[in-house]
């Protein structure tokens, strides 16, 4: 393990980093050349751990998303409801990143399409977690629950596409108002 350790060290310094600037000047102020000053990283040691800047702010991403995961071993034990509060809590909780995420996931996976493949694997992955949540909780079959699951994340992904355009709109209530309407 301690040989690995120097390129862990890079690793997190380079999400550090890269954490820090879309915090403090967004999405076009993080640029690989920002990363690799803040990081103190030649831009090989970066290739070494990323195929690209987007992938390493889709990493950040995603480390924030796992953190608010009520289950992060995956499948099996969430509920719907938990689900829809750590979907809720990663907008609210982290809404420079949230905003990044949707901006990245719309515009940016239109036309990179590494980036639209990882984007469709996210959102499939969240479709099987709620619909095995639901399918769960109401016995319903797979397919009934699969559909449901696609209507609640499209509702809910309505609602953050609001939310970003609107500072004042209340997600958190909204997201309670679908699940009351289910």
């Amino acid at each position: 393990m301690a040989r690995y350790l120097p390129g862990l060290q890079t690793r997190d310094r380079i999400l550090d980093s890269t954490r820090w600037l879309l915090a403090r000047v967004g999405l076009d102020g993080t640029t690989l050349s920002a990363i690799l000053e803040r990081a103190k990283v030649r831009s090989g040691s970066f290739y070494n751990l990323f195929d690209s800047k987007d992938e390493a702010i889709l990493t950040v991403i995603r480390e924030a998303i796992n953190a608010v995961d009520p289950h992060p071993d995956g499948v099996g034990k969430d509920t719907v409801e938990e689900l829809v509060d750590a979907y809720v809590e990663f907008i609210t909780g982290q809404p420079t990143l949230a905003k990044i995420y949707l901006q990245t996931a719309v515009g940016g996976a239109m036309t990179d399409e590494t980036l639209a493949h990882r984007v469709i694997a996210h959102h499939e992955a969240r479709v099987s977690r709620l619909a095995d949540a639901i399918r769960r909780q109401t016995r319903t079959s797979k397919a009934k629950s699969q559909l449901e699951a696609e209507l609640l994340l499209a509702g809910l992904n309505g609602l953050a596409f609001h939310w970003l355009l609107d500072d004042d709109f209340d997600i958190a209530a909204r997201a309670r108002d679908l699940l009351a309407s289910r």
